[in-house]
C-alpha cells in the first residue's frame, strides 16, 4: 500500500473514531417490577410460591439492567403415614425473605440475569399422632441465582430462575443448603 493511500485512510479513521466515541450508548431500561412465581426445591417442604419487588438502579450503566430485589417465598407440605397402630401427620411450613442485587443484559427476546443476596428463613414442623411435637428454627442465608426473562410482551415478562441457598449456620436437623427453581411472571412498569 502506498504512503499516499495510508495517509488518506488515516484521515478517514480519525473522524470515524471520533464519531463512534461521541455517539451515546443506549442504556438498558431499568424499571420497577412486581412478580409472582411457583417454586420447587430439593428439601421438604418442596413446593410453594414466591413474590418479588424489583427496582432499577444505576440507569447510567450502558447495556446492563441493574436492579435491587426484595423477595418472599412460602413453602408448605403435609405428610401422613401409619406408624405403630396410629396415623402420624407432620405439617411443615417455611417462610423466607431477602434482598438481592441483580444484573441482566437484554438480548432481543430474552434477557439473561444473575445476582446474589442475603435473607432469613423460618422453618416450622408440627407432628400430630403417636408423639406430638413441634420443631421451629430461624436461619440466615446467602444465595446466588441465575435466570432468563422473556421480553416478548411490553409489560408482562415470564421468567425461569435457578437459586442456590446456603445457611450461614449448620444444623443437624435441617439441611443447611438447598436449590430451587422458580417459574413465574413479572409485571414491569
Amino acid at each position: 500500500m502506498s504512503d499516499q493511500l495510508r495517509g488518506r485512510t488515516g484521515i478517514w479513521i480519525l473522524p470515524l473514531l471520533l464519531l463512534l466515541v461521541s455517539v451515546p450508548m443506549e442504556k438498558a431500561a431499568a424499571q420497577t417490577g412486581i412478580g409472582a412465581s411457583f417454586e420447587t426445591r430439593d428439601i421438604s417442604p418442596e413446593n410453594g410460591f414466591g413474590l418479588r419487588i424489583e427496582q432499577g438502579i444505576l440507569n447510567m450503566v450502558p447495556l446492563v439492567d441493574l436492579k435491587l430485589r426484595g423477595h418472599f417465598s412460602y413453602f408448605s407440605e403435609e405428610n401422613s403415614f401409619d406408624f405403630g397402630g396410629g396415623t402420624v401427620t407432620t405439617e411443615m411450613d417455611s417462610y423466607d425473605f431477602g434482598l438481592a442485587a441483580t444484573g441482566g443484559v437484554p438480548l432481543g427476546l430474552i434477557s439473561p440475569y444473575a445476582g446474589m443476596g442475603i435473607g432469613s428463613e423460618s422453618f416450622k414442623a408440627v407432628e400430630q399422632g403417636t408423639q406430638n411435637g413441634e420443631f421451629d428454627e430461624d436461619y440466615f442465608y446467602w444465595n446466588v441465582f441465575t435466570g432468563v426473562q422473556l421480553t416478548t410482551l411490553p409489560m408482562l415478562k415470564p421468567f425461569v430462575e435457578y437459586r442456590f441457598v446456603r445457611h450461614f449456620e449448620d444444623d443437624q436437623f435441617y439441611s443447611n443448603q438447598n436449590s430451587r427453581w422458580a417459574f413465574g411472571v413479572t409485571l414491569e412498569f
